[in-house]
């Protein structure tokens, strides 16, 4: 199985996986150019996360390791999901009931993403994993797992 690990917090390594270490990248934030739709289809101006798209959407999962930023995401992470919007294409499709941009490849990976941090209650908690549900249904991913980071500690043994 190829896997793709993104990870903000610790050094998170998963044997025989090419690990991203998100707070040690430097993510450009997307213009809103649209080049990545009309000028040269699925490729972004900036080369930064090229072989991040690519790896991506070769996976069969991406493993995410992420922090919790006042209940939500860090900046970083959001402006990652941002610029992945290459992966798709410019299109828009009703077939689910609401709009979803239409899938540029035949097959995105599985999500594993695993966060770090407290929310000041389940309510906050439940906005953050519907968040990150949401994220990943509308990047046409099948299956979903979201956990706390302690739990993949549990079940893994460590952090390597």
């Amino acid at each position: 199985m190829n896997t793709v690990v993104i990870s903000e917090c610790g050094s998170n390594a998963i044997p025989s996986a090419l690990t991203f270490n998100l707070s040690q990248m430097d993510v450009n934030d997307c213009t809103g150019c649209w080049t990545c739709w009309w000028k040269t289809p699925g490729k972004c101006i900036y080369k930064d996360l090229n072989e991040f798209f690519h790896e991506y959407i070769n996976s069969d999962k991406a493993i995410f390791f992420s922090k919790v930023t006042k209940g939500f995401v860090s900046g970083n992470l959001k402006t990652l999901f941002d610029r992945m919007i290459p992966l798709y294409l410019p299109y828009v499709t009703y077939t689910t009931g609401e709009s979803m941009h239409v899938p540029r490849y035949e097959k995105y990976p599985d999500i594993e993403f695993y966060y770090d941090g407290e929310f000041e209650n389940d309510h906050s908690r439940k906005i953050f994993v519907d968040y990150i549900n949401r994220v990943f249904y509308q990047f046409h991913s099948k299956n979903i797992v979201i956990k706390p980071i302690n739990e993949f500690i549990a079940e893994a043994g460590e952090i390597v």
